[in-house]
């Protein structure tokens, strides 16, 4: 059973609906969902928002959070997650932004991707460096850890 189905089985047992907010990913996780029949009972919408003025203007990520710590950051992460689950019908969010490549800085290096997580009223940040794997192999490996987060999510209020 893949990954997707999985998350969309226990979304479903729980009543459960899945937000979206992708940048470095630009919507992979929310196809990955909706590519399987029946995914409407658990997925309520994704927002690709690549550029800054997009997460501003679909996610109220704050400009002074965006200033402060730049796209790539778990606080931008933060607010993404929030501010999917404000402006949706969903249940549980997930943010992904990240440097997918080629490219990045010592300070942000290729590879570098931050996840946000809402849910149950809490709100879970993490960061992960997969590397310079190439562009698409940051872009899958995000994909199925931002996956795994919710399902570890749901999963863990059984």
């Amino acid at each position: 059973m893949s990954l997707a189905v999985q998350v969309l089985d226990i979304a479903k047992q729980r009543g459960v609906c899945i937000v979206t907010a992708e940048s470095c990913t630009g919507g992979m996780i929310a196809a990955a969902l909706t590519v399987i029949a029946g995914s409407s009972a658990a997925f309520d919408r994704g927002f690709v928002t690549y550029t800054n003025d997009a997460k501003r203007e679909m996610l109220d990520v704050q400009s002074a959070t965006l200033d402060a710590f730049g796209a790539v950051s778990e606080e931008t992460a933060r607010e993404m997650a929030i501010g999917a689950l404000s402006n949706s019908n969903a249940q549980i969010a997930l943010s992904v932004t990240g440097i997918a490549g080629p490219g990045g800085s010592d300070f942000k290096p290729e590879g570098r991707v931050c996840f946000g997580l809402c849910y149950s009223g809490s709100t879970h940040t993490e960061t992960l460096e997969f590397g310079a794997l190439g562009r698409a192999n940051v872009r899958d490996a995000a994909r199925d850890h931002g996956l795994r987060m919710i399902l570890r999510a749901l999963s863990s209020t059984a």
